[in-house]
């Protein structure tokens, strides 16, 4: 059975989009920090995204290794992000592109399919696609790198849940700039 993780930035108060969709509090993340995103992208065979994360990975991802300031860390995550296979859940996206399936269907139905699968880690990325996962208990993991910014409100990591979910603490991690990675695992 693959295992699905969620993770994201997110600020201290918990969202991962202040107002209005800015993610600018983002800005100025640490070379180690975005080292360390890389590294777990490399591990992912399968990543699942929803319609408005899907939107700003592609309109920055796909050139990101054409950039002129663009990094080495930088090029390869572009170069991993094109190949690494998408699964696109929208019912308002027309077409996607860059090794990327569409689906319009059910969202839970499907990442219970892809779970099943005999494949590698997937990882699941977007508030609304992401929530419907989490309350579904399909989320295996969560990875929570939590910035030093307060913003007071906007799209949260988190939404509602129906039960409690019961987790284990595996991993923290300290980055330059004070973000804090916490993982954990679904007991």
């Amino acid at each position: 059975m693959r295992k699905l993780t969620f993770g994201m930035n997110l600020t201290l108060d918990g969202y991962i989009a202040a107002a209005g969709d800015d993610i600018g509090w983002s800005n100025g993340r640490s070379d180690e920090l975005f080292e360390w995103w890389l590294d777990r992208e490399r591990a992912i065979t399968l990543s699942l995204y929803g319609r408005k994360l899907w939107e700003t990975m592609s309109s920055a991802w796909p050139t990101g290794d054409q950039q002129p300031d663009a990094t080495p860390a930088q090029i390869e995550f572009a170069r991993n992000w094109r190949d690494t296979p998408k699964v696109v859940f929208s019912s308002t996206v027309d077409k996607v592109d860059w090794n990327t399936r569409l689906v319009t269907g059910d969202a839970v139905a499907e990442i219970t399919r892809l779970k099943t699968e005999d494949d590698g880690p997937m990882s699941i990325g977007g508030a609304t696609l992401a929530a419907a996962a989490v309350r579904a208990g399909l989320v295996d993991e969560y990875l929570l790198v939590t910035h030093p910014v307060l913003v007071g409100g906007g799209t949260p990591f988190f939404t509602a849940l129906d039960s409690w979910v019961n987790l284990n603490l595996v991993e923290t991690r300290t980055f330059p700039g004070g973000a804090v990675l916490t993982r954990y695992e679904k007991r």
